[in-house]
């Protein structure tokens, strides 16, 4: 049996599960509302406060989907209940980020500023103190897509080893190198 499959997911005040005969999840809560698909062979049944997710067969593609779907239904309560948050952090002089509704634009050391904008599902606000690098703070209830627009943030000015300059998540540690030195 799977470790994470045969977890039950016990789900929150507030919260409530539904599937549709075509095994479409549905997760409703007090920040919003998730979708998504469930393989034909997976079943998924809401009892009490709980949610069970079983597979049909030992197969090998059964385990992993088993998990797998356990994990995203897990992700999905959790979303709708509390939320998720990612933090980036600007290190470099001259880098600036400002959020204005859907649009985040940020000065990077390029040419231009670069616009980026967010989905809908995804809000973003920029705190820029003095004497302190800009931070970035993306909320959103969908794990996979805060996920993806944080990495998408990231890959405009990944940190180089040198001097730790670039997009970094709050607390990430960086390996640095040493660099040349003099020889005399």
């Amino acid at each position: 049996m799977s470790r994470i499959g045969k977890l039950p997911i016990s789900l929150p005040s507030g919260v409530q599960v539904s599937v549709d005969n075509d095994n479409t999840i549905t997760v409703k809560g007090p920040k919003g509302e998730l979708k998504t698909a469930v393989d034909r062979d997976i079943t998924v049944r809401s009892e009490d406060n709980t949610v069970v997710v079983e597979r049909p067969t030992e197969q090998k593609r059964h385990k992993a989907m088993h998990g797998l779907y356990r994990a995203l239904l897990n992700n999905m309560v959790t979303g709708v209940s509390t939320g998720y948050t990612h933090q980036l952090e600007l290190v470099g002089v001259g880098f600036k980020a400002t959020a204005t509704g859907s649009t985040l634009e940020l000065a990077l050391g390029y040419s231009h500023n670069i616009f980026l904008a967010l989905p809908k599902e995804v809000t973003a606000t920029a705190v820029t103190e003095k004497g302190k690098n800009p931070i970035i703070t993306l909320t959103s209830i969908d794990k996979e897509l805060i996920g993806q627009v944080a990495a998408k943030i990231r890959s405009l000015r990944k940190v180089e080893p040198y001097k730790g300059k670039g997009v970094r998540f709050v607390g990430e540690q960086i390996r640095r190198k040493a660099g040349k030195t003099a020889s005399k």
